[in-house]
């Protein structure tokens, strides 16, 4: 049984290769999958694919994978036990000159996506899911979930015993200066230290 989630998820993103169910995919490279661990405890959901995510195929591979890194490894969190996403899979842009700027998807958008990353949610069945950024929480916790009122609080969810929304990697990238920059990485790596605490429980119920 614990082998089919593999396959679970195999089947998934094969079909999610083909998602036609909104427009995004006119102007994306290709579509852009979960990756990790298919028995993870933990499953990390960020908004969209990036540039570099775009072309390599592959979620949080670019500076906010990054940064997602060294937080992870300073609060203790293998990003190799883990399982990454986003909640929609492909990325919206606009052009500025050769560039090709990060778009927020429309909420019509992370609603065709949510049977994607639901999917995956029922295949990798996570303890703790974490939801990077506004459209993740959007997507897992209701258009009126606001991480800057939750950051960092355990909420009810029917998707995992342990579910919550904090910063994404790429809004502490664009702080104005070192010391945000360095302010949010540190408020980012409080809340990840969350994950090991839920995984200690032995209690189902969010805190």
């Amino acid at each position: 049984m614990e082998a089919s989630r593999s396959n679970s998820l195999a089947v998934l993103r094969n079909a999610a290769r083909g998602c036609r169910d909104c427009s995004l995919w006119a102007n994306a490279t290709q579509t852009v999958f979960g990756e990790g661990n298919a028995h993870a405890k933990v499953m990390l959901v960020g908004e969209q694919p990036g540039d570099q995510e775009d072309i390599k195929g592959l979620p949080f591979v670019g500076p906010a994978g990054q940064l997602l890194d060294r937080a992870l490894e300073r609060a203790g969190v293998d990003r190799r036990t883990v399982y990454v996403t986003n909640a929609v899979k492909h990325f919206k842009w606009e052009p500025r000159g050769k560039r090709r700027l990060h778009k927020t998807p429309a909420q019509r958008e992370i609603e065709a996506c949510r049977q994607w990353i639901e999917g995956e949610i029922r295949a990798v069945k996570p303890r703790v899911i974490v939801c990077l950024g506004a459209t993740a929480a959007r997507s897992l916790l209701g258009k009126d979930f606001r991480v800057s009122r939750e950051r960092g609080k355990f909420v009810k969810s029917a998707y995992a015993p342990f579910v919550f929304a904090t910063l994404h990697p790429s809004a502490i990238l664009r702080a104005p200066d070192d010391a945000s920059r360095e302010a949010g990485l540190e408020q980012l790596i409080e809340d990840f230290s969350l994950i090991r605490s839920a995984l200690a429980s032995k209690n189902d119920e969010a805190a």
